[in-house]
């Protein structure tokens, strides 16, 4: 077969070690959330339903509810509607020596009847091998510009290419099947899902990561009342919370439990952002302090929470009769990064990190260099 993969088993095995020591030293538990797709790869999209932006908003999402776990380090393959290879989504969390990846995308099929949430692990069904799933989650290969040199004549048309994406991470398989049933589970139990049920298939994304790794498809976009669910801010955040809820299942089971709640309450509706303590105290003049922009409008608008789609600590500036709506404040840049995180959360696209000087505007590259 050309598919020539260079890692060699023990190679995984050794990483997959080195990760559970690095978790005991840290105290750390390091979790990939991948949202699928982005940029110019749209993933599917029918009715309106757009997979690239559900993917990303749940995984926001689920990343909101984790934080308030301090033990558990959250790495994002991607925050904002950008294009990332699909090579190097497992890279990431490779290279950080991550516990777990999650990936997170939409079904579709051309037929708008099916429906149902399934989650995948790396692996080769051994009956009814759904080869239509692969292709379609590993083409995005094509959108790349060496992916002959990436893949090394990996072709995700090939059914003998898909036949050699062999199962290298042996001591990870039962612990992603695990993490996927729990969240089958948790969709079916506590949402009344449907269930498609957990599936071995041979994704790239997941044979390429050394860790435990599940690949999660929330639905079908292409029935008209799963992607509406899906496409609600209610349904995101639902689904969110169950991922949520079976990782940190997981996470306690593998690695002991921590000092905060076994899983996350149900009763959340909205996300709630994190509290970042703004560095507005014993500040001086020449502190650079950050802002989250969010908006820019003609429109004079009441600074308040319901106006920002929940977000508090609103501020404002006009000029020109233009006005600029920002969010939070702190001297901080990796906290200012996180209050950027929450404002994308909350359907803020384009929200941009900006910094201010003595009250002035600064530019944002010279700051941060």
């Amino acid at each position: 077969m050309k598919f020539i993969y260079k890692n060699s088993l023990l190679t995984v095995i050794l990483t997959f070690l080195i990760s559970n020591l690095s978790f005991a030293q840290t105290e750390k538990f390091i979790l990939i959330l991948d949202a699928g797709h982005g940029g110019k790869d749209p993933g599917n999209s029918y009715h309106g339903f757009s997979e690239k932006e559900i993917a990303l908003k749940t995984t926001l999402k689920v990343g909101e509810y984790l934080a308030k776990d301090k033990e558990i380090k959250i790495i994002y393959t991607r925050v904002t509607d950008e294009f990332i290879e699909l090579v190097n989504r497992p890279k990431i969390a490779n290279k950080a020596n991550a516990n777990l990846f999650v990936s997170i995308h939409c079904n579709s099929v051309k037929n708008f009847g099916p429906s149902g949430t399934e989650t995948f692990v790396m692996g080769l069904s051994r009956a009814d091998m759904n080869i239509e799933v692969a292709k379609a989650e590993n083409a995005v290969i094509y959108l790349e510009d060496n992916y002959k040199q990436n893949y090394q004549g990996f072709d995700p048309t090939n059914p003998e290419s898909l036949l050699g994406l062999n199962i290298m991470q042996e001591e990870n398989l039962n612990n992603s099947i695990n993490l996927a049933t729990k969240i089958q589970d948790n969709f079916t139990n506590n949402l009344n899902r449907k269930t498609r049920g957990v599936k071995q298939q041979p994704l790239w994304v997941l044979d390429a990561a050394y860790m435990p790794s599940v690949l999660i498809e929330l639905g079908f976009l292409s029935n008209m009342e799963e992607g509406e669910f899906l496409n609600s801010l209610d349904g995101q955040n639902k689904m969110a919370l169950e991922i949520a809820n079976a990782i940190i299942s997981y996470k306690n089971e593998y690695f002991g439990q921590t000092d905060t709640t076994a899983t996350i309450e149900t009763n959340i509706v909205e996300v709630v952002p994190n509290t970042v303590v703004a560095s507005t105290n014993n500040s001086t003049d020449d502190e650079i302090i950050y802002k989250i922009q969010l908006s820019t409008s003609e429109r004079n608008i009441k600074l308040i929470p319901k106006n920002f789609k929940g977000l508090d600590r609103i501020s404002s500036s006009s000029e020109n009769n233009t006005y600029k709506y920002f969010y939070g404040l702190t001297s901080n840049y990796e906290e200012a990064k996180k209050l950027q995180l929450v404002a994308l959360t909350k359907g803020y696209s384009t929200a941009i990190i900006t910094a201010f000087k003595n009250g002035k505007s600064v530019d944002i590259n010279e700051v941060i260099k």
